[in-house]
């Protein structure tokens, strides 16, 4: 697909490095009865082979998700956990309501050996690079917001009669979706908690610590959670995407700063990026699902995608068990009552046709192009079902640049950001992408799906502070019910090339740019 923007970077999640002239083993917790963890010892270092069984043939440990039977007094997992340390693999935690098993293993025929084992539904490497320190250059870059914006901002809210936090003026995004006259209503419930899974939180925050509920967040690197030594918050150099997302959901209204969609309910960080390569691998995306389901989070948010793969297929053995085991985990969340949101990714790919060239995957080893089928092949956690999937508007409310789309696929929309070259906001706003919290005091912009997605969890997190009886598919209901419809943007030339760039289909209340249309803030508020 032809790339028009310099915004355009064929990931599915990350938000989008901005060139400045553009924009811009530790202690185990866990809940008894829920999961089991053993320590495993470190895996020795190890060069990255092409594929899971080259990766493992030296010897180096490789991790998987085994996937078993669930019922009957829980025969089948006790019969597989014998079975997988006959085949040379050691048991890092099992979640035993849904039937995963995290193993390593350095045995490189472990995942054919325990197929083939009574009760085994699924089993797959997680990764085709072993458990060693791996580089990457996925971690985002933000662009910080300058003294000279800083300082018209302020400005701007000091002339709005004091109503406004400081940053707030900036924030274009709050008043495209109503947020801006919700907060006049209700800033939400501080009963309420969104578990943002992602590289990890900042609770030291002036913006953010009013609003974090540090009970419900842990580290889930690895797969095992933990809490020890707020091994929630992000490290050194580590990339700041989990703390914009957490700004854009609930940054406090506390007269500075920016100010989050849904300012008064709670965040949560749920760690599943490894912080030396910002990869999202099988085992943390379900510890952190498993995590929030059972420590009373109501909304999550997944702006990513689950590594290695861009697209998971079921006719492939090892990607099938990475569908099987994150479904698990999202649908357990569901059940215990948390609406799982995520975004749509940034490849401006029609996710809706037949087949999709994936030149992307594995992203820890060597990519291999690929042809794949989206009747058997899916982005995790997005395309699962009962998930929220979320396309990107820029500041001219049509489809970001490279937001993907897709009818049928994408359930609603929410602003992302884009380059101020194809929609520039109104003043005093001046930048086209999302202003929000980082780091070390301090504020930046990102653009992408990955911030559109927090907008939309964030107006459901509204909805559950109004409905606080409300069912996770009651919330969903209401989410999609009082959406503004958007008819699709026809022709669609974001450049003004004269060349179109994406085909919209579907009616004014259903269609693959918008879904059912943009998140409503202020309904959730008032109905």
């Amino acid at each position: 697909m032809t790339s028009h923007s310099p915004l355009s970077k064929p990931l599915a999640r990350r938000a989008l490095a901005l060139p400045l002239g553009v924009a811009v083993v530790s202690a185990l917790a866990f809940l008894p009865g829920t999961a089991s963890a053993q320590p495993d010892a470190p895996a020795a270092p190890a060069a990255a082979g092409s594929g899971v069984l080259a990766a493992a043939a030296d010897g180096s440990s490789m991790s998987y998700v085994v996937n078993v039977r669930t019922g009957q007094g829980g025969w089948a997992s006790k019969y597989v956990k014998k079975a997988i340390a006959k085949a040379g693999g050691k048991v890092v935690i099992s979640y035993d309501r849904i039937g995963v098993i995290v193993v390593h293993s350095a045995n490189a025929d472990f995942a054919k050996t325990i197929r083939k084992v009574k009760g085994v539904q699924s089993a797959g490497a997680t990764r085709t690079a072993p458990l060693s320190a791996q580089t990457s250059d996925d971690i985002d870059e933000s662009r910080p917001l300058s003294a000279k914006e800083a300082k018209a901002a302020k400005s701007a809210a000091g002339r709005a009669a004091g109503d406004q936090d400081e940053l707030e003026p900036l924030q274009w995004d709050l008043p495209a979706m109503k947020a801006d006259q919700a907060h006049k209503v209700s800033l939400g419930s501080p009963k309420v908690t969104v578990g943002v899974l992602d590289s990890g939180v900042d609770d030291t925050h002036p913006d953010i610590a009013p609003n974090f509920d540090k009970r419900a967040s842990a580290s889930c690197l690895g797969g095992v959670p933990t809490q020890k030594d707020n091994a929630w918050r992000p490290v050194a150099k580590e990339s700041d995407h989990g703390m914009h997302v957490a700004g854009t959901i609930a940054a406090a209204k506390n007269g500075t700063g920016v100010t989050g969609v849904a300012p008064g309910v709670k965040v949560a960080s749920l760690k599943v990026a490894e912080p030396a390569t910002g990869l999202y691998y099988t085992e943390a995306v379900v510890c952190g699902f498993m995590w929030a389901a059972d420590h009373g989070v109501d909304v999550t948010n997944s702006s990513y995608y689950t590594d290695p793969w861009l697209f998971n297929c079921r006719t492939d053995e090892d990607q099938k068990a990475l569908v099987d085991a994150v479904g698990r985990a999202t649908r357990y969340a569901e059940r215990k009552g948390a609406v799982n949101v995520a975004a749509a990714g940034n490849a401006e790919t029609d996710l809706a046709q037949d087949e999709i060239v994936d030149e992307s995957s594995p992203n820890d080893t060597t990519p291999v192009k690929r042809t794949i089928k989206t009747a058997d092949c899916f982005d995790i956690p997005s395309q699962l079902p009962g998930v929220v999937t979320v396309s990107s508007t820029g500041a001219k409310n049509i489809k970001s640049s490279f937001s993907n789309y897709g009818k049928g696929v994408v359930d609603i929309t929410a602003p992302g950001g884009d380059s101020t070259a194809f929609q520039k906001p109104q003043p005093p706003a001046t930048s086209g992408l999302i202003l929000s919290t980082l780091p070390g005091n301090k504020f930046g912009y990102k653009a992408g799906t990955s911030m559109a997605s927090p907008h939309a969890a964030g107006v459901a997190a509204l909805i559950k502070s109004s409905h606080p009886k409300a069912s996770s598919a009651r919330v969903k209901a209401l989410l999609y019910r009082q959406a503004d419809a958007m008819t699709c943007t026809d022709p669609y030339d974001i450049d003004g090339d004269g060349k179109i760039d994406a085909v919209c289909e579907g009616g004014k209340n259903k269609n693959g740019f918008y879904g059912v249309g943009m998140a409503d803030a202020l309904d959730a508020v008032r109905r």
